[in-house]
């Protein structure tokens, strides 16, 4: 497991200084990498770090480079985004310590004659795969998966053991689902009649795109009538519900513990905080960044950061409270107009002849 710095170069981009032939066995942290390590710097902070790591190489940005000059005596790769190229080098490491994935069905797989596997995927042990499911190219479903009548795995796609992928529900190329991750469960969905709960069959899909990836244990439910999307790119963490008929934007990410609610429309490029709440019916727009735990009641039109959190109390004096807050700015204006006013007023008294003066 080792790589020589002009063939990282000429397959990730950069500039190189130094020594080309050096060759790299792994990646590490500033502070922990040896000899044999390249590491990165991606924050300036850590420049004094940088100075004195043993790294054989070092990731950073030119204005980085700058700064530290000749202070760093290793190689460099100079680039725009050393954090970006940091991933991409551990992805080289990482697939050349990764076990080799052997094409075939497992011999305890069970799987429907309709299904159609492509030759080179590979199927784990006690794989359920029923009736109508499509198996894409290079796919590698680990042990105990079930994969429902008509469902679809994209090519190269990565189900780890214990994935549930329930019938009709599509899955794009490239894709990552971690274990424990539920698709295409019923959506929550019931009637009330006389304190009654009536059940309402929900019959849409979950259409998930590209180069999705799906914490452990996170779920996502199937649509009432049409279909919930999860849109290329999204980066799910683990533990996050995501309910029927919600729409997630195209590389938007939410962290753990996340509750969407249902026929919630997020957009693209968001990020959601860890343990953030979305309302049901409603729509933010993209490059909306919410902090983690925040409550987010109503509809988000513009981009931003957004932040908030309430003490739980009854509904109507919430409602009251957050009227107050919303207008607090235009009543903080209004009390220094008000002390300005004062002082003025103030400073004219003082300045006014009194009586005593005219006599």
């Amino acid at each position: 497991m080792s790589i020589r710095l002009s063939e990282l170069v000429e397959r990730l981009g950069g500039q190189l200084i130094g020594d080309a032939t050096v060759v790299v066995a792994g990646i590490a942290p500033l502070d922990a990498a040896t000899a044999s390590h390249i590491t990165f710097l991606s924050n300036p902070r850590f420049r004094h770090q940088a100075e004195q790591t043993a790294a054989a190489a070092l990731i950073l940005s030119p204005q980085d480079d700058a700064a530290l000059g000749s202070n760093y005596r290793g190689a460099r790769i100079v680039t725009a985004n050393p954090y970006a190229y940091f991933a991409r080098t551990a992805q080289l490491f990482a697939a050349q310590a990764a076990a080799p994935v052997i094409a075939g069905v497992h011999a305890s797989a069970v799987v429907d004659p309709s299904a159609q596997i492509a030759a080179d995927a590979s199927i784990g042990p006690h794989v359920l795969i029923e009736a109508g499911a499509v198996i894409g190219a290079q796919a590698h479903i680990e042990a105990g998966c079930f994969i429902g009548r008509d469902a679809v795995i994209g090519a190269a796609t990565h189900l780890y053991a214990r994935v549930t992928v329930q019938h009709g529900c599509r899955i794009g190329q490239r894709g990552i689902l971690h274990s424990g991750a539920v698709i295409g469960a019923d959506g929550f969905g019931f009637a009330n009649e006389g304190g009654a709960w009536i059940k309402i069959p929900q019959v849409g899909r979950v259409l998930i795109g590209d180069d999705v990836e799906i914490g452990a244990n996170t779920t996502i439910d199937r649509g009432a009538l049409a279909d919930t999307v999860i849109g290329d790119g999204v980066k799910l963490d683990n533990q996050i519900q995501i309910a029927h008929n919600c729409q997630i934007g195209d590389h938007t990410a939410i962290a753990a513990c996340a509750g969407i609610a249902g026929s919630a429309i997020i957009g693209k490029y968001c990020s959601i905080g860890g343990a953030a709440m979305i309302h049901g019916h409603i729509t933010i727009a993209d490059r909306v960044h919410v902090s983690a735990g925040t409550l987010a009641m109503r509809s988000i039109p513009e981009p931003g950061q957004y932040t908030g959190f309430y003490p739980i109390t009854k509904h109507g004096d919430w409602e009251k409270s957050a009227a107050l807050l919303r207008n607090l700015p235009a009543m903080r204006e209004k009390m220094r107009a008000m002390e300005k006013l004062i002082n003025l007023l103030t400073e004219s008294l003082a300045a006014s002849p009194t009586k005593k003066d005219h006599e």
